[in-house]
């Protein structure tokens, strides 16, 4: 999987301070799960209740934005997240600037979504 964090022109958006936001390079390749529970590793959410039943709305929104604004690996988009659902929750999404920009720089489908 390849990740963007930088925009074409060189110019990283954060996550929060110090840390660029990691971006697919596609919505395709991204092959989470799309029902069942998923528990997140701590390195992503450090509370001790980390896991989401992907059935339930808030949970699964919960899981996404923690996943997309915590992540520094490829990997972890890639077997967390679903690019359809992805799609279909984008705009529901509270996410920091930064990770709402770099999402939308790469895939330009998710502002109007």
């Amino acid at each position: 999987m390849h990740v963007l964090s930088p925009t074409a022109t060189g110019v990283a958006f954060l996550a929060r301070p110090g840390r660029p936001a990691v971006v697919a390079r596609t919505l395709a390749e991204l092959a989470g799960p799309t029902r069942g529970v998923v528990e997140l590793p701590v390195r992503l959410m450090w509370n001790a209740e980390r896991t989401f039943d992907l059935g339930d709305r808030d949970q699964l929104l919960w899981m996404y934005e923690n996943v997309l604004r915590e992540t520094t690996r490829a990997e972890d988009l890639r077997v967390l997240i679903n690019g359809r659902t992805l799609r279909r929750v984008w705009r529901l999404l509270n996410l920091p600037r930064g990770v709402r920009q770099a999402w939308e720089s790469r895939h330009r489908g998710l502002r109007a979504a």
